[in-house]
């Protein structure tokens, strides 16, 4: 598995795995994130590694061509002096820095078609991490946003079942105050009516009606007393009847026979009071 493939690999395992548990999103997407630029650093750092390895054979590279040049020269020395055996030996080195020199350049080219295809990898991978954090932060946005509307919906759900009960508690009160009420408008209609007063004694009915026979025998009786002291009976005749005139002025008489006895009994009692 390449290392492109196993990054990918690993983010849909994050993905998967921060969607089935659910627990919450934000931290989970927040460290899978943070684990997919891990990996990406781990990338750079692979890239970097190959990068120095293809240096050092690029530079061990420099030094056997130098070495060749090297040969070059000794072996012309040599043939100079008609010291062929020493080209000889000159030439032998030449071709197997040469043949070094080649199979460092196979090396070489390995090392950058690999360098090549990670840097390429590299970026791809960078891309989709950026694609990841874009969508990681849109899940982190929709999930605060349900979390914000699920807490209002249970708030609304909570207020409208406390307004359920409050609701209930004032039909209860207004039930009972009109039941107080329609109590206190009956018991007024009985103490008008008398019945109230009549429930509460301890009389029967006909006591209370004998009761009211003996009070309206007395007031008749009291009534003919007054008739009488007032020189008035039913036996006369309705055509002699007294004065209006004179009724008035023996009543004013007595009224002031009534003033005048009170002021004696006043001054009969500041009497008593000096003496004391």
């Amino acid at each position: 598995m390449g290392i492109l493939s196993r990054a990918s690999y690993v983010i849909r395992s994050k993905l998967n795995s921060v969607l089935n548990r659910a627990q919450d999103p934000g931290e989970e997407l927040d460290y899978s994130y943070e684990q997919l630029r891990d990996e990406l650093q781990d990338v750079k750092q692979g890239i970097a590694d190959l990068t120095t390895q293809k240096k050092r054979l690029e530079i061990q590279k420099r030094r056997l061509e130098e070495n060749v040049e090297k040969h070059n020269e000794q072996a012309r020395q040599a043939v100079e002096q008609d010291r062929d055996d020493l080209a000889r030996k000159a030439l032998e080195k030449k071709k197997q820095k040469m043949s070094q020199i080649e199979e460092l350049d196979g090396q070489i080219s390995q090392l950058q078609s690999q360098q090549d295809q990670l840097v390429e990898q590299k970026d791809q991978l960078q891309r989709q991490i950026e694609q990841f954090r874009t969508k990681k932060e849109t899940m982190k946005a929709r999930h605060e946003a349900a979390q914000a509307s699920a807490r209002v919906n249970e708030a609304m759900t909570g207020a409208g079942e406390e307004m359920q009960d409050v609701g209930r508690a004032i039909e209860r009160a207004e039930e009972q105050t009109e039941d107080m009420e329609a109590r206190a408008q009956a018991m007024d209609e009985l103490q008008e009516e008398g019945v109230l007063e009549n429930q509460i004694s301890d009389k029967s009915s006909l006591d209370r009606e004998l009761e009211e026979m003996r009070q309206g025998g007395e007031v008749d009786a009291e009534l003919e007393t007054l008739k009488s002291e007032l020189g008035k009976s039913d036996a006369e005749p309705t055509d002699e009847s007294v004065d209006e005139t004179e009724l008035e002025a023996e009543l004013e008489d007595e009224t002031v026979q009534r003033v005048e006895d009170s002021e004696v009994e006043a001054e009969l009692d500041e009497l008593k009071d000096d003496e004391k």
